[in-house]
């Protein structure tokens, strides 16, 4: 019963995130869950299968609020099924001590990318129409992060959508709104893959049912967050919880002294809430100079 109630929470947490930002669903629940000792394949194979009823859901609301390019989300969504159904299938052939590690950097690495794409990287104006996005970047582009979402749980939406907004040949809208549209079939492309190597009786469906429940909830809420919450400070919070959450991941394999692992846990709350004040200091001077 606890531990439902940790994957509850976990989507709560995940659907909050990805509800504002539009991005880190995977990435956030994953995080959480592994800290739990839960194997890979089974983390994200849970997060997928909870992700397709959330990703059918944003993806049908996005196409009928016209904020989809179908011919971007053909060239993503096609080479990310793919490369999902084979990310997925490689996962469950590994053994979960092996690759843990692995997952833990790479989900580390989608905190700092967080951090960087929305608090120290400055965008330029975007084109108010949608430029034509070239298939020889976006097929690549759509393979990596599918395999990536798969291996790590997590990564469609930080990958995709940061490098369709770089572009500046698409509005904000249409990179969020394509990029949730075609998750939808990465999912249930990675979810299949899951089915066939991994099977029914090694899936925990209540962890599922419990994830889903947890983002239902958080839905409706993360929306109001929106509106009230600058989109900045959000991300630090995001990138702030997947860094400290897979830190102390890699501490286990590589740090045994508990005084070293304590104070580094200690610098990076310390560095969040520092983030944190100087992100209001910075937004209170804009607004103020806009006055």
């Amino acid at each position: 019963m606890r531990k439902l109630f940790i994957f509850a929470l976990a989507g709560f947490l995940a659907q909050l995130v990805d509800g504002s930002l539009g991005m880190g669903f995977g990435a956030s629940s994953s995080s959480i869950l592994l800290t739990y000792g839960i194997a890979p394949a089974i983390v994200s194979a849970t997060v997928h299968f909870s992700e397709i009823a959330t990703t059918a859901a944003s993806g049908t609301s996005h196409w009928k609020f016209e904020n989809v390019h179908k011919p971007t989300m053909l060239k993503l969504a096609i080479p990310g099924s793919i490369s999902g159904f084979i990310g997925a299938a490689l996962l469950t052939q590994i053994h979960g001590d092996y690759i843990k590690p692995y997952i833990a950097l790479f989900l580390l690495s989608m905190g700092f990318y967080i951090l960087y794409q929305f608090l120290f990287k400055r965008h330029k104006d975007f084109h108010t129409h949608v430029g034509t996005l070239s298939s020889v970047k976006l097929v690549p582009q759509g393979a990596v992060a599918g395999f990536l979402d798969a291996i790590g749980g997590g990564g469609w939406g930080p990958v995709n959508t940061p490098l369709l907004l770089a572009s500046h040949k698409i509005q904000p809208r249409y990179a969020i709104g394509t990029v949730s549209a075609s998750e939808f079939f990465v999912t249930l492309s990675t979810s299949l893959s899951f089915i066939i190597f991994l099977g029914f009786t090694q899936i925990n469906w209540w962890f599922v049912i419990a994830l889903s429940i947890g983002g239902m909830i958080a839905a409706p809420i993360s929306a109001y967050l929106t509106k009230i919450l600058p989109i900045n400070i959000l991300a630090i919070c995001v990138g702030g919880l997947i860094i400290f959450t897979n830190s102390n991941a890699l501490m286990t394999y590589f740090i045994k002294d508990t005084t070293v692992t304590n104070v580094i846990r200690f610098a990076i709350i310390c560095a969040i809430i520092v983030l944190v004040i100087i992100t209001i200091i910075r937004n209170k001077k804009l607004s103020f100079s806009y006055k």
